[in-house]
């Protein structure tokens, strides 16, 4: 009775706004009008209408749902890395500790690695995951062996914070780490210490950011000066700069095919490079725009997807942004973050992205 007396009134208002619409009172009541009508007979054809209205988006990964969130870690998230097959995840922030994530089903964590005396500021996968590489504030670099998850080498010569940490692409087992005392040094995992320092006399100002070339016969180095330096790691000499931004740069990645050289910047924006040898065109192709810096002057990294059609960068607005690499034109701005995102990652074999975020959280998604 009672639902029958709810359609009877439902039905006495419907009339009455209908008669507002047929004198041309409001058409604004008469779209609401009918999409009331149209969900009044029952609630499984209203779940039915609202099915068939906006469909069923077809999933795209292996992951248990379209997003997960992961948690763990007791403060900022500076840093989250897929290894180079995609079944691991590697996260590490303020909390000193490295988390080993594996990529299917639930995404469970699989290991805590210690060994980090202070803050972790970067991580990156040593070629076919045997090695994990992390950067801390503690003024070193760690190395720790995967398959026994065990801290096995430390990497001491800076005199400040360790900002960057990367491994070298092919050929001999090299790592570099950028520091704030405005120097980068090169390693051989086979040797204990240092075996080349890339420093600029004229300059010294922090490196924030640093990674190799796709052959690791040159590097790249940038920080506080704008300017983004190309070393020939055979004469620890710089080759080139490439200026363009207006500000600190705070991350950089090379492209899976070693062409291009995506940097993040303070001025709020974007720069893939053209780093190609022997370039007769300007090496400055694309600038890419809509993710923000703050007044926390966050290390906020870049990022390429593994077939070079999508970039993303870390943004302070706590928003995942994704870009087209060839028109600039954002694809995603993902909300869910509720600090800012410090890093986001490519999966390497599916549409798959991962951010991480001064809020403590992790999150893993879909993309189309």
């Amino acid at each position: 009775l009672r639902s029958s007396r709810g359609l009877a009134r439902v039905a006495t208002m419907l009339s009455s706004k209908r008669a507002l619409v047929a004198t041309g009172a409001d058409d604004h009541i008469d779209k609401k009008v009918k999409m009331t009508t149209a969900l009044i007979p029952s609630s499984s054809d209203i779940k039915k209408q609202l099915v068939e209205t906006k469909g069923v988006l077809p999933r795209t990964s292996t992951l248990e749902a379209p997003t997960m969130l992961l948690t763990g870690h007791g403060g900022p998230v500076n840093a989250c890395k897929f290894d180079l097959s995609g079944d691991l995840l590697a996260s590490g922030g303020m909390d000193k500790l490295l988390f080993l994530w594996k990529i299917e089903g639930k995404c469970e964590n699989i290991a805590t690695l210690k060994g980090n005396d202070g803050a972790i500021l970067d991580i990156h996968w040593h070629r076919d995951k045997e090695f994990l590489l992390t950067a801390c504030a503690d003024k070193t670099g760690v190395v720790f062996d995967v398959e026994t998850q065990e801290k096995i080498k430390r990497l001491r010569g800076h005199t400040s914070f360790v900002n960057s940490i990367c491994g070298s692409r092919r050929g001999d087992p090299f790592v570099l780490t950028g520091s704030d005392d405005g120097s980068a040094m090169m390693w051989d995992l086979r040797v204990r210490s240092s075996i080349g320092i890339l420093k600029d006399e004229k300059s010294i100002f922090p490196i924030l950011t640093s990674c190799f070339s796709d052959d690791s016969t040159q590097a790249f180095t940038a920080g506080i000066d704008e300017e983004i330096r190309c070393w020939d790691l055979r004469k620890e000499s710089v080759v080139y700069k490439l200026t363009g931004h207006k500000d600190c740069v705070t991350g950089m990645e090379l492209s899976m095919d070693g062409r291009y050289l995506l940097s993040n910047s303070m001025d709020n924006s974007l720069i893939s490079w053209d780093v190609r040898p022997y370039v007769s065109t300007p090496r400055f192709p694309r600038r890419f725009a809509g993710h923000r810096h703050n007044m926390d002057k966050t290390l906020l990294k870049a990022a390429w997807s593994k077939d070079g059609t999508r970039i993303s960068g870390g943004s302070a607005d706590r928003h995942v942004y994704v870009w087209d690499a060839m028109t600039g034109r954002i694809l995603y701005k993902l909300p869910g973050h509720q600090g800012s995102v410090n890093e986001v990652d490519f999966h390497p074999t599916e549409p798959i992205i991962v951010s991480c975020s001064n809020d403590k959280k992790i999150f893993i998604g879909e993309i189309m």
